[in-house]
């Protein structure tokens, strides 16, 4: 990296001088360079726009291209619907980081670091196989050699975790590069995979990773208050706007009832940027970042991904399960994932999603709250918006027990 994190919160790039801490303050204050929050909401609304005018030209050119989900015992959807959508997010998040290079507050992200040419060219790997996959369609091997050839890649151009933090003894796992290239390859396999599976439901996986990209760019921005607008810090918050945007302008073409499917370039596309900025955000803080008693700011950022990942990492950990026991592939298809399971308890498919997006939002915010806020309020906020979301996903399972008298009964879903 192009510059550490110092005791006085000041960034300093290699070869340059520690400026004193008023003087650097005020000459980042000056230039921008210390929290551009402004500059990432430039970023996060031009990704969204160029995803919303280009998704739907990409839905015309799948149509003709052939790339068309019809429906299957499997799916929701009852109608031919292209996909392909994936390709106008890659869009957006291309423009917003080239966007983003452009602006004189961003450019430190640009000038210390590889992160944002190693995330483009990762990408760019991942939706190609994607787009393959959406029009002619890949085996699962195929396509997670595809998965872990982009993977590997952004960890040969310096997106990689360096350091572990161990709170049981205290200490910093030191990585090499092999070490770290490996855990940055299964990091963002299990990503990919997990955003992959949980795609299901018109607007789901658009959504889930809108307020991902979300929750890490704050923690990102609460790292550069804490670090003084240090380089490293940039990178997370940038490429998370991107994608933030990214999600947000397709889903008015994705949310039900859909008019394009984002695909298997869009799932793995979102999963792997994902794991690239979680990897930057977390996977580079060393033990001085935030002092040795605090453990919680250690940790934070390794909550925060397992928090942002957790509905759909346990929906692929309950998948391969389910899949193994009965004998067939972790990858064959079926329809007993979380969001199908919730539309047969009676929920609608708008709520589910809804339901869905509530649950990742509880627990990604309140892991970024803890590292950022009063952690006693951030606790009972959470706990309190995690009971409210276990009493509304069990709505329709308590009104039907009532119904007839009979405990157990369900409506059934056509």
């Amino acid at each position: 990296m192009g510059a550490g994190f110092v005791s006085s919160g000041v960034a300093v790039a290699a070869g340059h001088g520690v400026l004193p801490e008023p003087v650097a303050v005020l000459a980042q204050v000056a230039q921008g360079a210390g929290v551009p929050i402004r500059e990432l909401l430039l970023v996060l609304l031009t990704a969204a726009v160029v995803t919303f005018l280009s998704t739907g030209l990409i839905r015309l050119l799948a149509l003709r291209f052939g790339a068309v989900a019809t429906p299957r015992d499997r799916d929701v959807h009852v109608v031919p619907t292209p996909r392909m959508g994936g390709v106008g997010i890659y869009f957006g998040l291309v423009v917003g980081i080239l966007f983003a290079q452009q602006l004189p507050a961003l450019t430190r992200g640009f000038e210390f670091t590889s992160d944002m040419s190693a995330v483009l060219v990762s990408a760019s790997i991942i939706v190609l196989v994607g787009i393959i996959d959406d029009r002619w369609g890949l085996d699962a091997l195929t396509k997670f050699v595809g998965q872990v050839t982009a993977a590997g890649v952004l960890a040969l151009m310096g997106v990689s975790w360096l350091v572990i933090y161990n709170p049981f003894s205290g200490s910093t796992w030191v990585l090499d590069q092999l070490q770290g290239a490996l855990l940055t390859v299964a990091v963002a396999a299990v990503t990919i995979n997990a955003m992959n599976f949980v795609d299901g439901l018109d607007g789901l996986a658009a959504g889930l990773g809108l307020i991902a990209a979300v929750a890490i760019c704050i923690f990102s921005v609460g790292l550069l208050l804490d670090q003084g607008g240090d380089v490293a810090a940039y990178p997370p918050a940038l490429i998370a706007a991107a994608l933030a945007g990214a999600c947000l302008g397709f889903l008015p073409h994705n949310f039900q009832p859909a008019r394009i499917f984002m695909g298997d370039s869009g799932s793995m596309l979102i999963g792997l940027t994902l794991a690239a900025i979680s990897t930057s955000a977390s996977g580079r803080i060393p033990l001085s970042a935030y002092g040795s008693r605090d453990l919680v700011g250690l940790l934070s950022p390794l909550i925060l991904v397992g928090a942002v990942m957790f509905i759909p990492i346990l929906d692929l950990l309950l998948a391969i399960v389910r899949r193994t026991r009965a004998g067939v592939s972790p990858f064959s298809p079926d329809k007993m994932h979380l969001h199908h399971r919730l539309l047969q308890i009676g929920h609608s498919h708008r709520r589910v999603v809804l339901l869905l997006y509530l649950w990742v939002g509880v627990l990604a915010f309140g892991a970024v709250g803890a590292s950022l806020l009063d952690r006693t309020a951030v606790v009972l906020l959470t706990a309190g918006g995690l009971v409210f979301a276990l009493v509304v996903t069990a709505v329709p399972s308590l009104r039907h027990d009532d119904e007839g008298g009979r405990p157990g009964r369900r409506r059934r879903v056509r």
